[in-house]
């Protein structure tokens, strides 16, 4: 995974520009823009920075880590702003901080079925009680998102992509349900509240209090 972001970096953001998708694309933007307005933002797995862009725009500030050093360079190059901070960081170990809001875009659909759990325990674990989550990504839209190639014995599917490059990647893709969604959240979070659009989904969700999280 890793690899084939390094050599997406250059278009990773291309794929925000489907002229039918731009609608949702806007209305995912007004969104996260009003949930973040004057919060203290830890975001995880931030790519190249595309939403790290909207949240700067009215976040308090905003901390964004990635484990990819050559989305890092483009998210860093954008100037966001000296409330705004890029930092090399694992997403299953996420850095401690006076966070309000926990965001995650277009991650959770690449973490394994087998690791659902140790996410949300992480995400738990950087965030003080009442903070926001908030969570965007990809919904399967038939005829419009790349098929699924496979599906393995745990239940997680992939994808074939193939970069400007020419180079071929099997890429791991989870569409979770709703009843999923809750099933993995419900243990530290709520007023767990997706919304599920025609190309995207987004939920926003806040952390219990400490002593109410279930382990």
């Amino acid at each position: 995974m890793l690899e084939y972001y390094a050599r997406r970096a250059p278009e990773f953001e291309a794929i925000y520009d489907k002229p039918e998708r731009q609608p949702e694309l806007q209305l995912l933007r007004d969104w996260l823009a009003a949930q973040v307005g004057g919060r203290q933002v830890l975001e995880l797995a931030c790519g190249t920075g595309y939403w790290t862009a909207v949240a700067a725009g009215t976040a308090a500030s905003v901390a964004a880590c990635d484990l990819s050093e050559e989305t890092l360079e483009i998210a860093r190059s954008k100037n966001l702003g000296p409330h705004v901070r890029f930092a090399f960081g694992d997403a299953y170990a996420p850095p401690s901080g006076n966070y309000d809001c926990v965001l995650a875009c277009f991650w959770w659909s690449h973490v394994p079925v087998s690791r659902i759990a140790e996410f949300v325990g992480a995400l738990a674990a950087a965030a003080p009680s009442g903070a926001r989550l908030l969570l965007l990504d990809n919904a399967f839209a038939a005829g419009s998102s790349t098929p699924i190639a496979r599906t393995d014995a745990e239940g997680n599917t992939y994808q074939q992509r193939r970069l400007a490059d020419g180079s071929h990647h099997e890429v791991l893709k989870n569409f979770p349900d709703r009843r999923a969604l809750d099933a993995a959240l419900a243990p530290v979070c709520d007023h767990i509240e997706p919304e599920f659009l025609r190309y995207y989904w987004r939920l926003s969700a806040d952390f219990k209090p400490f002593k109410e999280r279930q382990r």
